[in-house]
């Protein structure tokens, strides 16, 4: 037994919905956005107050190098220093309002004076820093890894009145107040980033809840078509939004329509056959039963039976092509989707042809066309639409031996009309004539070898071309066949 293979790739089982991805992704976009954007935040705002900083300390030690110039090297000593220091009776590191002073006073802040051999004389604090760039302000820093913290470091030159180098200074800043700023700064930002993800991923996932509505609705309607395939249900298009998802809810409906057009096609054609196959078979079985009982040993009911047979098999093989006719005019909008015919070109060759085969008949022919009119058709299929309408025509124009042939334009639309003299349809019949198997007279249409396919077969094909066909029939006076067909290139010989 051969094993089925579904012509669908199988996808493995999806472990995270288009919401949650959207959702997240949503959430990923602005974090990296935040991120970016905090980072260039904090490093204008550190680099501003670095500046402030710095220039500060630059201040603080050239006003500080100024009060000192007035000694000599040899008085720099830490009596001369403090004494120096003292601004209007202030002491210059006990709650000093001079603005330098209350500068160097700072807790952060570590002052070290040097003579011009590079001897520590007056410490405020503990320093491990050296002399090594003078009239410079640099960064320093201190620890290893998380505990890396960065202090601002000035050196300055103490020069006296004279111009002559009598000393150092050297100032650190340990930039406290900096990195408890930032360190609120940071705590802020994380709590921002948490409260912001949360509600970014939360209103991602409502938005995209909101907009993959459509994907959801399709799946609903496509999961009930999987149990009813003949189900009614669409996706419903809102009236008054329209973008990419609502094009696709569209397709979905087209295609739906398609398939379930396509399946009662199937149906239909099973049904068809097997109702129509029905009576040639059992005439034909009827007919072999004969022959088999006694009627083989009577050649007359022997050629009889195998006369009739071997008719009501030709008529079951005219009957399967025109059903295979029928089901391709079906479907001819996706089978043949481009095609260049002249419909000036086929009606004279089908009204030529036909005074050949039937030379008893009267075929007139009226053509308004300025030239060669093209329509997007098959040649075959535009041929087989007049001859199905011409081969009526003669069959039922049995007193009055004529048919016209018509054909103009009108706009975008070329016409083309078949018109014959015989029978006529009365109104109830002509609104079924379109129907398939429908036969006006069905023992004589059966008697010319009709199935009442072909007005069928020419109804799909043009309407299948985005073309229209109506009847007009006065009983006793004869019908007209009028066909519209949009034109794809109108070409007018000079």
């Amino acid at each position: 037994m051969v094993e089925e293979t579904s012509i669908v790739k199988q996808t493995p089982q999806r472990k995270m919905s288009l919401r949650w991805k959207w959702a997240l992704g949503s959430a990923v976009g602005v974090f990296l956005i935040f991120i970016l954007f905090a980072i260039f935040v904090n490093a204008a705002f550190s680099n501003e107050l670095l500046r402030h900083e710095r220039q500060q300390m630059q201040q603080s030690a050239t006003v500080i190098a100024q009060r000192l110039a007035p000694l000599d090297s040899d008085q720099l000593d830490n009596a001369s220093i403090e004494q120096r220091l003292r601004v209007h009776g202030d002491d210059f590191s006990e709650g000093t309002t001079d603005p330098i002073a209350m500068n160097v006073s700072r807790p952060d802040y570590t002052i070290t004076f040097f003579t011009k051999a590079g001897k520590q004389i007056y410490p405020t604090k503990q320093s491990n820093l050296k002399i090594s760039q003078p009239n410079k302000t640099y960064f320093f820093f201190k620890g290893k890894f998380l505990n890396l913290r960065v202090q601002l470091v000035r050196q300055e030159v103490i020069v006296n009145q004279d111009g002559q180098k009598i000393g150092y200074l050297l100032i650190e800043n340990n930039l406290t107040a900096f990195h408890q700023i930032f360190q609120r700064i940071y705590l802020i930002v994380a709590l921002l980033i948490a409260i912001g993800l949360t509600l970014i991923a939360i209103f991602g996932y409502w938005w995209s809840a909101l907009l993959l509505q459509p994907v959801a609705d399709i799946q609903k309607v496509v999961d009930h078509l999987k149990e009813d395939p003949q189900a009614p249900d669409r996706v419903e298009i809102p009236a008054h939004f329209h973008d990419e998802l609502s094009s696709l809810a569209e397709l979905v409906n087209d295609m739906l329509n398609r398939m379930q057009r396509f399946i009662l096609q199937q149906h239909q054609f099973v049904e068809d056959v097997s109702h129509e196959l029905r009576t040639p078979v059992a005439i034909v079985k009827g007919h072999m039963e004969l022959l088999n009982r006694w009627g083989k040993d009577d050649p007359k009911i022997l050629a009889e039976s195998i006369a009739v047979s071997l008719t009501e098999m030709k008529r079951m093989e005219g009957l399967v092509q025109e059903m295979l006719d029928l089901t391709r005019a079906d479907q001819v909008e996706l089978t043949f989707t481009d095609g260049d015919t002249d419909v000036q070109e086929v009606i004279h060759a089908v009204h030529n042809n036909f005074q050949m085969i039937y030379p008893d008949f009267t075929f007139g022919l009226e053509d308004d066309l300025e030239g060669p009119t093209i329509v997007n058709m098959s040649r075959d299929h535009l041929e087989q639409i007049l001859i199905i309408l011409s081969d009526n025509a003669v069959k039922y124009s049995r007193e009055r031996k004529e048919v016209h042939f018509a054909v103009s334009s009108a706009g975008p639309s070329v016409m083309l009309a078949v018109q014959d003299f015989g029978e006529g349809i009365n109104p109830e019949d002509a609104a079924r004539v379109f129907d398939r198997f429908y036969r006006v007279d069905k023992a004589r249409s059966r008697k010319q070898g009709g199935n009442g396919l072909g007005l069928s077969i020419a109804q799909k094909l043009i309407e299948g071309y985005g073309g229209h066909i109506e009847l007009e029939s006065v009983l006793g006076q004869g019908s007209i066949f009028r066909i519209t067909l949009p034109i794809k290139t109108k070409r007018i010989n000079k």
